[in-house]
């Protein structure tokens, strides 16, 4: 009797329910704000945090897989009188569940990224980031959200261990 009430339930939602409209051949395009945390190795530990901003685009491959770029910059100070900057340019797939207006995604990329005023001075690392997201689709043109996304440097991941961001989202969506 459980299963008949929950099956009915889920017949009864997903008739009401409004569809995300999440289609093949959509562009979108946004802003990033949000929380870095770099953790460096040198002669002694270092994590710093403090603030990022970027840009967003993605076009849909298919329903599922998208292609996605961004490109941001962090600004995190690493004790007195040291700043840190961190810029990143990456471009990669993501993979979208398309839930109602719920959507969530992860993306795997690769890019270049600049580091300023670390352990290491000034360095142009390639590396790879790692991106688990959910937006929200306010209407067809919009959309709100909040990514995790682990930067991995790979040519000199002894000295920058661990780059994670934690950002909010805010996309324009168009071509559907």
């Amino acid at each position: 009797m459980r299963a008949l009430a929950a099956a009915a339930g889920v017949v009864a939602l997903s008739a009401v329910a409004t569809p995300a409209g999440a289609v093949e051949h959509e562009h979108q395009l946004g802003v990033d704000l949000g929380v870095p945390l770099l953790v460096t190795q040198s002669s002694s530990t270092s994590t710093a945090a403090g603030g990022s901003l970027g840009l967003h685009y993605s076009y849909g491959l298919t329903d599922a897989w998208n292609l996605v770029g961004d490109g941001g910059t962090s600004l995190m100070p690493l004790g007195v009188g040291s700043l840190v900057t961190g810029s990143q340019v990456d471009v990669g797939l993501a993979y979208v569940l398309d839930v109602l207006r719920w959507i969530p995604w992860g993306s795997a990329e690769v890019g270049g990224y600049v580091l300023t005023g670390g352990p290491g001075g000034t360095q142009v690392l390639p590396g790879v980031a790692l991106t688990v997201g959910l937006d929200y689709r306010i209407d067809r043109s919009w959309a709100v959200g909040f990514m995790l996304r682990e930067h991995l440097l790979v040519t000199d991941a002894a000295t920058y261990p661990s780059f994670v961001q934690g950002l909010g989202r805010f996309t324009y969506t168009w071509g559907w």
